[in-house]
């Protein structure tokens, strides 16, 4: 078993339960971490044979594009796209982090935490 870990992820996206967020959009930081057996490619030295991170990376990005008013919906987005699109992936992992969110404090970040397993 290896583990594949993308970090950092950031993009800029409308999520939030107010309208302002919905419409002014707010920076976000993504990581995604997936287990999967690695051995095949250790040897073949072939992409096909595994757990290909500019997918992720691209699947993240789609993603994070479709509105939602909470981060663990569109984490469950994400971690759903990766099981269907990544078939060697045996359990992924997401956090999804609002920088710098709307909330009356001084607060650099919010993160929520998903994780699936095939």
């Amino acid at each position: 078993m290896g583990k594949i870990k993308v970090s950092n992820i950031r993009v800029y996206a409308y999520h939030g339960c107010l309208k302002e967020e919905s419409v002014n959009g707010s920076d976000y930081r993504v990581d995604v971490e997936v287990l999967a057996d690695l051995s095949k490619p250790s040897v073949s030295d072939q992409l096909k044979d595994t757990v290909d991170y500019v997918l992720i990376n691209h699947i993240v990005k789609e993603e994070m594009a479709i509105k939602s008013k909470l981060l663990e919906h569109v984490a469950k987005r994400i971690l759903d796209r990766i099981l269907v699109e990544c078939p060697t992936v045996n359990t992924a992992e997401v956090t999804v982090s609002k920088i710098n969110p709307p909330i009356n404090g001084d607060v650099e970040m919010v993160s929520i935490n998903l994780q699936i397993t095939r």
